[in-house]
């Protein structure tokens, strides 16, 4: 009977760090937002080099395939709901009256 192997330890992004770096002073509102725009594309093209080279017969584990393609998903969920409110934000703005 073989042993069971490890699982290797999961990189870890630093996307939510990232987003409550603290930042001020002018245009600190669209850099963190340019930087959570960049972490998000930086874990969609991860995710697919981690499917690419596991269709192509490289030594990659399903499980990191998986792991990779669900931080992906679940940081672009998290920018939809920035956006999201934002314009919410942006649109009560609009309806104040003076």
């Amino acid at each position: 009977m073989t042993p069971i192997s490890t699982i290797p330890p999961v990189r870890q992004p630093d996307p939510v760090e990232r987003i409550n770096a603290p930042v001020s002073g002018p245009g600190a509102f669209a850099s963190a937002l340019s930087g959570a725009l960049r972490s998000v594309d930086r874990l969609q093209k991860s995710a697919e080099s981690e499917a690419a080279r596991f269709l192509s017969g490289e030594a990659v584990d399903i499980h990191q395939v998986a792991l990779a393609q669900q931080q992906a998903q679940l940081s672009f969920e998290l920018f939809l709901q920035m956006r999201n409110k934002v314009v919410q934000a942006y649109q009560e703005i609009m309806r104040m009256q003076i």
